[in-house]
């Protein structure tokens, strides 16, 4: 075997992987979903369509609470928008007819790029990218699907089994790896206090949308932080 068949095997085992580990996270949306009233095809839309872990619980949480439309779709906007970052560090890699580059897109997700812009050369770095998309969307939608089935006539099994609590749990092991950072902990602490202060007077969804925009509030703050790093 090569360097680079036992690189390619590395690369699928990993991207399987992490697959199997988020799929339990598909399964609590499912359920969410499910005891929201979305429906199958519906759910199934979201993970396939929308693809994005943490702005999928962000815009059915809203829906769940009789949120806005509206408030729902920012929701998952605002915090969807890092894949324009993760767009910029894969795209030397990714390099093909613009049709390829947009089909592929749709896999730009935290796992896929964390696996893609590991490797050390921009062929293994589309075959990591590629891999740990497609397994993650796989098992995602899969998962989706029999959460969403078989738990939808099930009210006291979600509590019973403890699955109501994985989905504020996979909430945050969606964004655990962003907390390294001193600067981003305390981003997240502006963010979950104005979140809070904010959900007994204002309607479900507008807590998300204004802890995500604390951003920019703090923003001069990070710049300063991060500069006295170099």
């Amino acid at each position: 075997m090569t360097t680079s068949d036992a690189q390619r095997r590395s690369i699928k085992a990993q991207a399987i992987s992490i697959g199997l580990a988020i799929a339990p996270f598909g399964l609590a949306f499912g359920a969410l979903c499910a005891e929201s009233g979305i429906g199958v095809w519906e759910a199934l839309g979201f993970s396939s369509i929308v693809f994005g872990g943490s702005s999928q619980f962000a815009a059915v949480s809203v829906l769940a609470d009789d949120g806005t439309i509206i408030a729902a779709i920012t929701a998952g906007l605002l915090l969807n928008l890092r894949s324009l970052a993760f767009g910029v560090s894969m795209a030397p890699s990714l390099k093909g007819s613009l049709l390829w580059r947009a089909g592929i897109s749709q896999l730009m997700i935290d796992e896929s790029t964390a696996i893609g812009s590991s490797q050390n050369t921009h062929e293994l770095r589309r075959y990591g990218y590629l891999w740990g998309g497609l397994s993650v969307f796989v098992l995602w939608n899969v998962t989706t699907l029999i959460g969403v089935s078989l738990l939808a006539n099930a009210d006291s099994l979600v509590t019973d089994l403890g699955i109501d609590a994985t989905i504020p749990a996979a909430f945050l092991g969606l964004i655990w790896n962003k907390l390294e950072h001193a600067t981003h902990r305390t981003v997240a602490f502006i963010g979950s206090l104005l979140a809070m202060i904010l959900i007994p007077f204002t309607p479900a969804g507008i807590p998300v949308i204004a802890s995500a925009f604390s951003i920019i509030w703090v923003r001069p703050w990070i710049i300063q932080e991060e500069n006295s790093y170099e």
